[in-house]
């Protein structure tokens, strides 16, 4: 997973670069403000993706077979009805886009609905492709799924480099040939899940059962709610933004959520890894086991982003100014304030994973909910009262960090028995003390050095030993440094026999 992650986030950041510079930042924005609308509607996706990876991994904790056959029909199933519907949903909406909600170019329309045709082609496939990478996550078959990802980055390397010498409309080609990409990946992952999985058997007359369809969408549905309210607040933020500010701060916002996505791979990783043995550990009925891996998780998930993005805070201009040609305005304050707001959610993130895997998560999906859209509107009010575009940010963190990082520790305490005091020992102190003194130490080069290449070294030098001295003396405890010991052992031993 993270020889993957190498390798796609230096193509994805390049490829930022000339999809940029090709397009301009206006049309960069346009590309983005569509592309969020899609993402928006696309909530039905992203809920039963966590719906069939959950029931996947809980019945493969139970080691039984024949279920997943069922989980993976009826989820087959459902997806294709989801896909349709998606397609029709997304076209009417279409109309109300495009007349009214989205503040384009009179010019730039035709290439924006373009665009948006064929990236709901793109959605369609993508939500086909869940059930098979609910049974690759289910199996923690990492290495394929890492090298499809590598395959998917370097597709999209391609469609940037030839948007790049193309004489036409680099918008709407860019748009036609990045929805053709999921189509590929989806291709790839069913013929291989065929071949190497029992359970991945299409025959949806004799695997398929009302009472496991019933019960895989009540829990997609309260997932649904959830992330729903969390795409509209995400997609509503650029809405609002365009609204008053034009396409423009749209392209500096869209830089800041390419930063923070590529920085978050670490932390993504891992817990796309974790996620299953969580899960399963639940399926089990090992509480305690589940709740241990939750933690580490989270403080885990802490470090992998505090490490990479706390340097990158502290020196954001010079490197948005080595990777960007053209720095689209506010983008560097969008930048640090979105890492912020990624980096705060950290510490209570993972623990979702556990509230999930105990199935009961109707209470919790209704009040994360109402923390989720809150943003939107407090944005809105503070735009119409002349506040700067920065505060998009600012509601966001502390709807989104504070108040809905407190919901999840309260919710699992009550669903999964968590004990807040061994919360604060094992991940709220370690995360805080160990990013304050990165950022102190690392602001310490930024006092006595001009901008460029020496300081940028330094400030990563000295925020990196800072980390790692911090977590060798202090902060991971002796089987957290058995396993690590064990990590580098065996990465030794793999290199000396190759």
């Amino acid at each position: 997973m993270y020889a993957k992650m190498g390798i796609t986030m230096f193509i994805s950041l390049y490829v930022t670069r000339l999809v940029l510079n090709a397009l301009g930042a206006s049309d960069f924005g346009i590309f983005n403000v569509v592309g969020g609308a899609i993402a928006m509607l696309g909530f039905l996706h992203a809920a039963m993706s966590s719906a069939t990876q959950r029931f996947m991994s809980f019945y493969e904790g139970q080691g039984d077979k024949e279920k997943q056959k069922y989980i993976f029909n009826v989820s087959t199933v459902l997806h294709l009805g989801i896909a349709l519907l998606l397609v029709v949903v997304l076209l009417i909406a279409g109309y109300f886009f495009f007349n009214g909600i989205l503040n384009i170019p009179p010019d730039r329309v035709f290439a924006a609905k373009v665009i948006y045709g064929a990236l709901i082609l793109s959605t369609a496939f993508t939500v086909l492709s869940v059930p098979y990478e609910a049974v690759l996550n289910a199996h923690e078959n990492m290495l394929y799924y890492s090298i499809v990802g590598v395959v998917e980055s370097l597709l999209k390397l391609a469609v940037a480099l030839v948007i790049v010498s193309y004489a036409g409309d680099k918008l709407v080609l860019y748009g036609i040939l990045m929805a053709v990409i999921p189509f590929i990946i989806r291709t790839i992952m069913q013929i291989y899940c065929h071949k190497k999985y029992e359970e991945c058997v299409i025959a949806p007359k004799r695997y398929f059962e009302k009472g496991l369809m019933k019960e895989m969408t009540s829990f997609a549905g309260w997932s649904f709610l959830s992330l729903t309210s969390g795409m509209v607040t995400q997609y509503g933020m650029g809405l609002v933004l365009n609204n008053f500010f034009g396409a423009v701060l749209n392209a500096a916002q869209g830089v800041a959520n390419q930063i923070s996505g590529q920085l978050m791979v670490f932390s993504n990783n891992m817990l796309k890894a974790v996620s299953p043995v969580v899960v399963k550990t639940g399926g089990a009925g090992d509480r305690v086991k589940m709740l241990d891996t939750s933690l580490s998780s989270s403080k885990f998930s802490i470090y992998m982003a505090a490490f990479f993005m706390i340097p990158f805070m502290i020196e954001a201009p010079y490197v948005l100014k080595i990777w960007l040609k053209n720095i689209p305005e506010w983008a560097i304050v969008f930048v640090r304030l979105q890492l912020l707001r990624v980096l705060l959610e950290q510490f209570t993130h993972p623990l979702i994973i556990s509230i999930q895997a105990q199935g009961d998560i109707r209470s919790f999906s209704i009040y994360t909910s109402l923390a989720n859209i809150v943003p939107l509107f407090l944005t809105w009010c503070f735009f119409e009262m002349g506040y700067p575009p920065y505060f998009l940010y600012v509601s966001w963190i502390f709807m989104w960090a504070i108040v809905k990082g407190g919901l999840i520790l309260h919710f699992a305490k009550s669903k999964c028995g968590l004990s807040f005091s061994m919360f604060n020992k094992k991940v709220a102190l370690p995360g805080f003390f160990t990013c304050v003194l990165m950022v102190f130490t690392g602001l310490l080069p930024v006092f006595y050095l001009e901008t460029g290449f020496l300081r940028l070294v330094l400030v990563g030098c000295i925020c990196w030993g800072t980390f790692i001295l911090l977590q060798h003396f202090i902060f991971l405890d002796k089987s957290e440094k058995k396993v690590i010991k064990a990590l580098f052992l065996a990465i030794k031993q793999r290199f000396v026999r190759s």
